[in-house]
C-alpha cells in the first residue's frame, strides 16, 4: 500500500479546502473534501489483498 501517495492527495485537497474556506466558498470546501475522501478510499480498497479466512 501506498500511503505516501495517500497523504499527499488528502493533504493536498486540505490545502486547496483551506483556500476555499478563506474565500468562503463553503460548497467548494466539502466538495473538496468528499471527493478527496472518496478518492483516497476507492485507492485503498483496489490495493487492498483480500487474506483468506483461517479454518
Amino acid at each position: 500500500m501506498d500511503y505516501q501517495m495517500l497523504y499527499h492527495k488528502l493533504f493536498n485537497a486540505c490545502t486547496n479546502a483551506i483556500s476555499a474556506l478563506e474565500q468562503q466558498n463553503f460548497g467548494q470546501a466539502r466538495a473538496l473534501l468528499i471527493t478527496a475522501q472518496q478518492e483516497a478510499e476507492e485507492c485503498y480498497i483496489s490495493q487492498e489483498t483480500p487474506t483468506e479466512a483461517e479454518p
